[in-house]
């Protein structure tokens, strides 16, 4: 995995509790999913933390949040895994370290807990996202399919 020469943040877990989350985590995370409002992201936070997501946040010296992980632990029948919901950096500090030094903190997270992988999904469309995951040695191994439950499902058909 590529190191981060760029990048010296202080990596922080943040809870849904923390004034950090609606200041600093949630607007990153809203820049990778726009159409979650800020009611949306705080449900979504505290349910998602109960069901053991953790909210990993790199800050620089100056206490400006520069990037966001968010992942949990998984025990599956593939083996444990870290796998991880949502990784953005701020938009100003792109191609600077912060991604990579987020995904290596994670990757030493995992090796710590006995994970056999780190695990991530990114959007078919997410060209410059699939380079930098793939320029940092993870592999694309398996398809995410889904299956929308807001789509009229009234035909016994549609599953056919």
């Amino acid at each position: 995995m590529k190191t981060a020469p760029n990048a010296s943040a202080e990596l922080i877990d943040v809870n849904p509790h923390d004034p950090a989350m609606a200041e600093d985590i949630s607007p990153l995370i809203r820049t990778l999913r726009p159409s979650l409002s800020e009611n949306a992201f705080r449900e979504f936070a505290e349910e998602a933390h109960r069901q053991g997501l953790v909210f990993t946040a790199a800050y620089d010296a100056d206490g400006r949040c520069l990037g966001v992980a968010t992942h949990r632990l998984l025990a599956t029948s593939r083996g444990r895994m870290l796998c991880v919901d949502d990784l953005v950096t701020a938009p100003n500090r792109r191609s600077a370290g912060v991604g990579t030094q987020l995904l290596a903190a994670l990757a030493e997270r995992a090796r710590q807990a006995g994970c056999t992988a780190v695990e991530l999904d990114t959007g078919t469309a997410n060209h410059r996202a699939q380079r930098f995951y793939t320029a940092r040695g993870l592999r694309f191994t398996a398809l995410h399919y889904a299956l929308d439950l807001t789509d009229d499902l009234t035909d016994p058909d549609s599953l056919r």
